[in-house]
């Protein structure tokens, strides 16, 4: 059958419709020809009613398949006609700008080769969550990176990306925090964006500014000033419960060999180096979550390969990637290659440095802030600055952590116990605390003077071990007892126990509050904690302090006025003066001198 023979061919899948009208993918892409098919049945599986792919310079018939797919009526290909001075991707973007099938579009989402959509919500299907970003009155949604690394595999394999490389960085590791961004397109009112849309000028003065309403990746309006400048969530505004964008830059050894010696779309000569494999290699926590659209994105597959011309194709940019590997692979230095890469990625996750493309200038930055930027953003900034007491730092990853793997980490001493910089446990500014050595500074100094001589120290669900680790290395008089069942935190309290050769098991307890309660002091730290269940506990006895802290103390706020009048109700009156960011110490009246 020749290529312009027959269009169609039994078990081809139906390109999807979605309730949403258009929903248009657009991707720019270079010799991808064996995994083109992949990313192809991947995008048709989550929803994508339409493909748009811009290629340049292609030698593997990555063109072609795309033809062909054009032909199918599946995906639409377009030729990446580069002016001179203009890198591949700028220009691809430039031209999709004037694509009447991207004017035509309601929703655009733009990403590479590399990065395939993961919905987490509901059944993972686009039509899903656009009902959920409309039902929440978003115009859009900033999908952040959850960088995928190598999972340890060297070798060149035929099988699936998304179903090879399973292990990634943590989620709240922040130089993986890229975005890419799905919106409701409007060709009068935006310029297409490598990570998010542009604003044109004509709207700047208009209502239309206001009317754009972003969620971020767990559902939450994302703030203001992303509108008008930005790439990368930051801490109050990354999320993934509802979706994320699994960004597979390396894959294994081999294949980042292919794509060094192939070059990339925006031409960096230099990018594929040991600096940026250790960037992209991290495997500290495993994510499956890709496994959801297995089975529907093999059925789609195999339809493709079900078109001899495609079948074709794709076998021939297969095996022309597995010849010239063959001849890297025999060339001197491979051997070396391979080993550099290796070392680097047993660069701790902190370890590692994320190069932005190029120097940063706040003060031009603040130059090209908009007047309406202005008028938007720094109000909220205004309103946030004004003195209503410091909030607690949030120090603590949700969830309970992924410790399976042995990965490589940084550990520093914090008040003489060893804390990892571990981003699996630790939000950034915890991270940065754990470095500097000023991890719960406050409570780690003054917690040691609170337990009387031979005291009895009790913590009720901690949140990582550190506090009762740092009394058992001061105060070997003060008995102590952790009790609770709180996965997370037994998790995190048995990687710092180990490290420091204590056995955890001696102080851990499976009894009721109650029986804690006549501790000298006593620490709360489980998140789940009620007024009720502590007032049930403090009437079986009276502790001589209670510590509010950790998780109890950052997540429950809304429920300490109802925990303090249990406490006063017992006697505990008084609150110490110690940092409102880690802790609050409540003791008797006559004790609060």
């Amino acid at each position: 059958m020749s290529d312009d023979e027959a269009t169609s061919a039994p078990g081809l899948p139906a390109r999807p419709v979605s309730r949403h009208g258009t929903v248009l993918a657009v991707s720019m892409m270079k010799d991808e020809g064996p995994y083109l098919l992949e990313w192809v049945a991947h995008h048709l599986a989550v929803g994508f009613t339409d493909l748009l792919v811009y290629t340049n310079d292609c030698t593997d018939g990555t063109d072609d398949m795309l033809i062909r797919l054009e032909a199918l009526g599946l995906a639409h290909h377009r030729r990446n006609v580069i002016a001179p001075g203009i890198k591949p991707q700028p220009s691809a973007i430039r031209h999709a700008q004037a694509d009447p099938l991207v004017a035509a579009a309601d929703w655009v989402m733009v990403f590479d080769a590399d990065e395939f959509l993961s919905i987490r919500l509901g059944d993972g299907s686009l039509d899903g969550l656009l009902d959920a970003v409309v039902a929440a009155g978003g115009t859009g949604i900033v999908v952040t990176w959850r960088i995928f690394g190598s999972s340890g595999i060297v070798e060149w394999s035929r099988d699936f990306v998304t179903e090879q490389f399973l292990h990634a960085a943590p989620p709240m590791w922040n130089k993986g925090w890229g975005v890419k961004t799905l919106f409701r397109f409007d060709p009068e009112a935006w310029k297409l964006g490598i990570h998010r849309p542009k604003l044109k000028n004509k709207v700047l003065e208009t209502p239309f500014p206001g009317e754009v309403h972003w969620l971020n990746g767990s559902g939450r309006p994302m703030e203001d000033y992303f509108k008008f400048r930005g790439w990368r969530s930051i801490q109050r505004t990354v999320g993934y419960d509802w979706v994320q964008m699994n960004h597979y830059a390396i894959k294994s050894v081999d294949a980042y060999a292919l794509r060094r010696f192939r070059g990339n779309v925006n031409a960096k000569k230099s990018k594929y180096g040991a600096d940026y494999w250790a960037l992209q290699d991290r495997n500290e926590v495993r994510d499956d979550t890709m496994l959801r659209y297995a089975a529907r994105r093999r059925a789609i597959f195999e339809g493709l390969l079900g078109d001899p011309v495609l079948a074709r194709l794709h076998a021939a940019a297969t095996e022309r990637a597995e010849a010239r590997l063959d001849a890297l692979r025999a060339a001197p230095g491979y051997a070396r290659f391979v080993a550099d890469l290796q070392a680097a990625g047993r660069t701790p996750i902190t370890a590692v440095e994320a190069k932005p493309p190029k120097p940063r200038d706040p003060e031009r930055i603040a130059a090209q802030m908009s007047a309406v930027e202005q008028r938007v953003v720094v109000p909220v900034r205004v309103q946030r600055s004004e003195p209503h007491g410091l909030p607690p730092t949030d120090i603590f990853v949700r969830g309970v952590p992924d410790l399976s793997r042995d990965v490589p980490l940084e550990w520093h001493d914090n008040h003489g116990v060893a804390v990892p910089a571990d981003p699996r446990l630790f939000t950034p500014p915890a991270l940065s605390a754990v470095a500097e050595g000023k991890f719960q500074r406050n409570a780690a100094r003054h917690l040691p003077g609170l337990v009387p001589q031979g005291g009895r120290y009790a913590e009720w669900g901690p949140a990582c071990g550190f506090l009762a680790l740092r009394l058992a290395a001061e105060r070997p008089d003060v008995s102590l007892c952790l009790g609770g069942d709180d996965p997370a935190g037994r998790a995190a309290a048995a990687h710092l126990w180990a490290r420091a050769g204590r056995d955890l098991a001696a102080v851990t307890t499976d009894a009721p509050l109650a029986d804690l309660a006549d501790a000298d002091v006593l620490a709360l730290a489980a998140p789940g904690l009620t007024a009720e269940a502590l007032a049930v506990a403090l009437d079986a006895a009276r502790p001589g302090a209670v510590a509010v802290v950790e998780r109890l103390w950052i997540e429950a706020q809304d429920r300490m006025p109802a925990l303090a009048r249990v406490l006063a109700a017992h006697g505990l009156t008084r609150r110490l003066t110690v940092d409102p960011t880690v802790w609050a110490v409540f003791v008797p009246a006559e004790d609060a001198g």
